[in-house]
């Protein structure tokens, strides 16, 4: 791999050494997604050709995002994408990464509207557009309405709509403000709700993720409580909201909906049995 300087190979470094160097520093499938991500190259070649010598340039940049992630950068940042539903979305540090668990609110949405064309989505607080760009593809002819605070956040999620090919309209709100009198067969939302004391919020990928889009209040409910608040003038009679939330959030946004007059009240659990995710449908009053 050439002379060593500190640990770091400076000259001939091939694909092997420079994952084995990565490696005694980051998480192994991190040091693959990264030198993946400088190549642009598919996993296999990784695999295929570990003899193959870097670019210098190659080489440096690929010190360089590794150290980063040495220091706690999260991936998704590094890289400027993460994978959502099947498909790459584009992802910066105004926005928070998408998460597996925020797919149980998809397929919910495909769940109850499965075979039904036209249907009228909000996706509240949209972030990076990673659900409402999945359900504008994944339900026939749906009329999808993304909102979010930050017009930053918005340009993300705009970027995302147009490179995969979805038809979705955006709306800069404060939750439901700017929205007149629009009403939706379907309410989704993955809003903040971490407290605001939280000390995971200072741990891990999350110090690097807006904390606006993390914290909600002393008890991580305050953006749930409004949302759901304000669900029924937004929702027709019949119509659902879905609201992802903490792993002890559960029963408190059960709550939350019960008082506001939801009817089908439920909690759903994640691939790892955690109550991600509780909605209702609206029957209308009356």
């Amino acid at each position: 791999m050439g002379e060593e300087r500190s640990g770091v190979p400076v000259a001939g470094v091939d694909i092997a050494g420079a994952l084995a160097w990565a490696r005694a520093r980051i998480d192994m499938l991190d040091a693959r997604v990264l030198l993946r991500h400088v190549l642009q190259c598919p996993a296999a070649r990784l695999v295929a050709w570990p003899e193959q010598r870097l670019e210098a340039a190659d080489w440096a940049e690929y010190r360089a995002l590794v150290e980063r992630r040495c220091a706690g950068e999260p991936v998704a940042y590094l890289t400027g994408s993460r994978e959502f539903y099947g498909r790459e979305f584009l992802v910066t540090p105004v926005v928070l990464i998408p998460r597996p668990d925020t797919e149980l609110l998809v397929e919910l949405a495909l769940a109850h509207f499965a075979g039904q064309r036209g249907v009228r989505v909000l996706d509240m607080g949209t972030g990076s557009g990673a659900l409402a760009v999945t359900l504008a593809l994944e339900l026939d002819g749906a009329d999808v309405v993304a909102l979010d605070r930050s017009r930053e956040a918005l340009w993300v999620a705009m970027a995302n709509a147009a490179r995969l090919g979805a038809s979705v309209s955006f709306v800069q709100s404060d939750w439901f403000g700017a929205l007149g009198d629009e009403r939706f067969e379907l309410i989704v939302s993955n809003p903040p709700y971490i407290a605001a004391a939280d000390p995971h919020l200072e741990q891990g990928d999350v110090r690097f993720e807006p904390r606006s889009a993390l914290a909600a209040g002393p008890q991580g409910l305050d953006d749930l409580a409004e949302i759901v608040a304000g669900a029924p003038a937004r929702l027709v009679p019949g119509g659902w909201l879905f609201l992802e939330h903490g792993y002890d959030q559960a029963s408190a946004a059960r709550g939350l909906l019960a008082d506001a007059g939801f009817a089908q009240i439920a909690s759903w659990r994640d691939l790892a049995g955690i109550e991600r995710v509780s909605g209702g449908r609206w029957l209308g009053r009356g």
